[in-house]
Order: structure tokens, then C-alpha cells, then sequence
């Protein structure tokens, strides 16, 4: 069975930050000499039967001069596979992914109550320029097919052998990562394609030497469901991350090849993770990682036309086909859920490609209470999946309590009449591969302990181990506190980007 090898170039928002780096799923080339590195990626996957649909959208970091972008395919695509999307659907999913921050005030422990049915559950809302042909022979290349797209000029190649292809990118002007050639292995032996979308430079705007590229969409037929991770190393910087949002019909997903991990979810924080909500999300996620070296961690499990709360609009029927839903077969275009994976790693190389299966319902992260009032901490098998991160800023009550039966710990939105300038709303956390790392002190800011990752309230941190490991076999059910090894490098193969080499022209800086 082939492996699919779709370098994953998407990003979801557009950050000019410089340093972590995030991963893409190929690698990057381009002419005029200087470093190029990938540092944002987002991937959007539709998946029903054996139909795939890989939304991508990229930044990277590099010479604002000619390059393109280098993606494993499992199949020789068509121009009417490919298309450009706009960038404003890939800022809608990750807000509606991510972990979320929200504020609670203690209701009036003296007013009446209502009993009301807090539960929430599932919906299913329903939608309504390259060398001629003959040119690569003598390496072993053939050009399969070539078109226009957008910004792109859309090639696609098979190659016999990975040091032909090498050579033969190298003799057309471009320059490729070193180590490339050992990269392209792999994929060249198992049959893989190579999408080469090569972008015109008048037709992109750059921010800040970023380029500010269309995402791009493509679908195949592979029985296989995965993510090619290896061939973006070659533009690896530093630390990176990877975001995987699959949406499927009625189905969520985790990985297969490595063990999964749920975020530690329905935590009180301090008021001060309200100016910092970026980087307190991002020493938790750090800490799970340390406690669960090479994990990959689920984030998000829900009916994807809901979510309470909702840090912004609601994926709708437009969003689904722009994303896949108009390639899917019928009777797909409903009830779907949105998975959330995320993973972090440096550049140690990774193993294998990640490979995807459908994984039971998961349930957490919600404002729900057993009979003795207690949050409901973690997650736990259900039959819908109402899984997300979230974590809340609570307000005792501080006013006069003058009744002889008070109820305690009913929370809501402030006090009626109050004019409260620091409430918040729902808010996500977006981008937090950029978030600053160091400067705040996880037991600091949470008003609880987190005994499945070691975290007690107001006590410092024994040390971590790091990103590390090796595949343990195949993934595990997803639980709060699963140990998840070995996934390095995750997401960096998705992309490879070339630097195309003109005469005459000085190097980059």
C-alpha cells in the first residue's frame, strides 16, 4: 500500500514573528542564496472513505525572491484537483480549535434558581516555468503533467531515483537543502509524485520578507490516511509545530503510529493569564510535552457546526465546500466533527510520516458538574465528542449574603448593572508557536494542582525531560494523562521549498 506523501504547506494565520519556527510539510528552494525557513503551518484535512482533501497555508521566512514549494504527492494530480483558497476560512477553524480562555462571576448565592440542563450535545447541521517534458530523462525524471494555478505554476514530477531528482532541481537553478537527497528517498522508492509549485513573485504580497501566499487545495484517492512529516526538516529552525485540524463526517481522528495525549483541560486560572493567555497555553502544552516526550497531543474533538463557548463564528455549509465537502462523496456533506492535533519538536529527524485512524468519542472541557458539584476534569469516552481545552478565570461572590439558604459556586456573567472593563469573552489560543517561552511560571498561574502532568499549584517544577523518543507502537485511546512518545520532527516534512538560482543575481542576505 502506498504511503500518501502530501507535504502539509498550510498555515493557519499569518504571524511576522521570526522565531519558533512551526512545520510544513516539504521543503522550500529558492535562487538568491540566503536561509530559507518555514515558521508557521496549519494543515485543514477532509477525509470520507478513500477520498482526502489537504487544505494548506503557508508562511515562511526567507528572501522575498522567486522560489517554490516542493510537496510528496501519492498521485499525479490534475489541474482540476488543485485550487487556491482564501486565507480567512484557516483563521475561522483555528479559532475555533483552539483552547479557549473564559471568565466566570459567582451568581447571587441568594437569588432563586432554576435548574437548568447544562449538557451539551452534538448537532449535525446540515450543509446546504520548468524545463520541457523531455528534459529530466537523463536523470530519471518525467514531468507528468504541468498548469497554472493562481500565484502557481503547478509542476508535477515522478522521478526513478531520489539522486536524480536531486540533481536534476540542482541543474535547474534551483538550490536545494542539503540533506535533501536523503529526504526524497523514501518518498522516490515508494512511488510518490513530487507537486512542485513553483510562485510568481509579482503576483504575491510580502509583509516583513514573508510571503503571504494563497493556501492552496488538493484531493486524491489513497487508501491510506496520512501526513508526510520527513521532507520539511530541510528548512527546520529550532523548535516547531504542527497543527493538524481533520474534519470528517461523524468521525474523529487520531494518530496511529504514535500514542495521543489529551491536553489537561478545565482548569481555574489566575486573573493574570488574562494579559498572557499565549503564553500560560504554551508552557502547559510544553509541560504535557515533557511529561509525555514525542506526544501528540489532541486539543479539540467537536461536532464542527458548534462549540460553547465559541471564541468566533461557527463553521458553516460555505465553509465545508471550501474546505473539501464539494470533492467528498454523497451524503458527506453533514455532521462533521473537527479534530485538533498538535505536536512540537526540533530538528532530530522524524521516523515516519504520520498515519491517521478514526478513534472512539471523547467528552471534557466543559462547565458540567456531578452531584457533588464537582467540574468534570480530563477526558473521557462518550458516545459524541464534546472534547476541548479550556481553562477559566473565576470571580467569587463578594456582596452581602443575607438569605438563610445560600447557593454556592453557580457561575456566570458579571453582575447585572456592573460595568466590569477587564471581562472577557471567550478568547483562543492562536498562534502559540510564537508565543514568548520562559517568562512565566506554569504552578504561577494556575489556581489548582495538575497531578496528571506533575503541577502542584504554587510549588516549582521538578525539570522536565525534554522532546524526545521513539514510536512506541501504535497510538492509544485518548486520555488526559496518556504517555505519547516519539514524534519528532512531526510536522516539518510538509513542505520543501526551492530557491531558484538566476544569473547574475547576488546572494541573499
Amino acid at each position: 500500500m502506498r504511503k500518501l506523501g502530501i507535504a502539509a504547506v498550510l498555515a493557519a494565520g499569518v504571524l511576522a514573528a521570526p522565531t519558533p519556527a512551526r512545520a510544513f510539510c516539504g521543503f522550500y528552494i529558492n535562487g538568491a542564496g540566503g536561509e530559507m525557513f518555514n515558521n508557521a503551518t496549519q494543515v485543514v484535512m477532509m477525509r470520507h472513505g478513500t477520498r482526502t482533501v489537504l487544505a494548506m497555508q503557508n508562511n515562511y521566512q526567507g528572501p522575498p525572491t522567486d522560489f517554490a514549494m516542493v510537496i510528496p504527492v501519492p498521485v499525479v494530480l490534475k489541474e482540476t484537483d488543485v485550487k487556491t483558497l482564501t486565507q480567512e476560512v484557516f483563521a475561522k477553524v483555528d479559532a475555533m480549535s483552539a483552547p479557549r480562555l473564559v471568565e466566570y462571576w459567582e451568581q447571587d448565592p441568594c437569588q432563586p434558581h432554576w435548574p437548568h440542563d447544562p449538557r451539551m450535545m452534538m448537532s449535525a447541521a446540515p450543509v446546504s516555468e520548468m524545463a520541457s517534458a523531455d528534459s529530466g530523462a537523463s536523470y530519471g525524471v518525467k514531468i507528468e503533467a504541468q498548469f497554472t494555478v493562481g500565484e502557481y505554476d503547478i509542476v508535477i514530477l515522478s522521478a526513478t531515483e531520489s539522486t536524480g531528482l536531486d540533481r536534476y532541481l540542482r541543474d535547474q537553478r534551483y538550490k536545494i537543502p542539503a540533506g535533501a537527497e536523503q529526504l526524497l528517498r523514501p518518498y522516490v522508492e515508494a512511488g510518490s509524485k513530487f507537486f512542485v509549485a513553483k510562485v510568481n513573485p509579482k503576483k504575491v504580497r510580502f509583509e516583513n520578507g514573508q510571503a503571504m501566499l494563497s493556501p492552496l487545495r488538493f484531493h486524491y484517492d489513497t487508501d491510506e490516511f496520512s501526513l508526510p512529516i520527513r521532507l520539511g526538516l530541510a528548512n527546520a529552525k529550532d523548535k516547531q509545530d504542527l497543527i493538524v485540524n481533520i474534519l470528517a463526517p461523524n468521525q474523529r481522528y487520531e494518530v496511529a503510529n504514535y500514542k495521543n495525549v489529551t491536553i489537561p483541560t478545565n482548569l481555574d486560572v489566575k486573573d493574570d493569564v488574562r494579559k498572557r493567555f499565549g503564553e500560560f497555553y504554551a508552557a502547559l502544552f510544553d509541560r504535557t510535552i515533557e511529561q509525555n516526550p514525542g506526544a501528540v497531543v489532541t486539543e479539540y474533538a467537536w461536532d464542527a457546526s458548534t462549540c460553547d463557548p465559541c471564541p468566533g463564528p461557527t463553521l458553516d455549509g460555505s465553509d465545508f465546500a471550501t474546505l473539501g465537502a464539494d470533492v467528498l462523496a454523497e451524503g458527506a456533506g453533514y455532521g462533521f466533527v473537527l479534530t485538533r492535533l498538535h505536536a512540537r519538536y526540533g530538528k532530530d529527524g522524524a521516523p515516519d510520516d504520520l498515519v491517521f485512524r478514526a478513534a472512539t468519542p471523547i467528552v471534557g472541557g466543559r462547565e458540567m458538574r456531578d452531584a457533588q458539584q464537582k467540574l468534570e476534569e480530563r477526558s473521557r469516552p462518550d458516545g459524541v465528542n464534546n472534547f476541548q481545552g479550556r481553562y477559566a478565570i473565576r470571580h467569587p461572590w463578594t456582596g452581602a449574603i443575607a438569605c438563610k439558604s445560600p447557593v454556592r459556586g453557580r457561575w456566570g456573567g458579571p453582575p447585572d448593572g456592573s460595568q466590569i472593563a477587564e471581562a472577557t469573552g471567550p478568547i483562543p489560543a492562536t498562534n502559540t508557536a510564537f508565543a514568548p517561552r520562559g517568562k512565566v511560571k506554569l504552578p504561577d498561574l494556575v489556581a489548582q494542582d495538575i497531578p496528571e502532568i506533575g503541577v502542584k499549584a504554587g510549588q516549582p517544577l521538578p525539570g522536565g525531560a525534554g522532546f524526545r523518543g521513539k514510536p512506541q507502537g501504535c497510538g492509544c485511546a485518548t486520555g488526559g494523562a496518556s504517555n505519547v512518545a516519539g514524534l519528532l520532527g512531526l510536522g516539518a516534512v510538509l513542505a520543501l521549498v526551492l530557491r531558484r538560482r538566476r544569473p547574475g543575481l547576488t546572494p541573499g542576505r
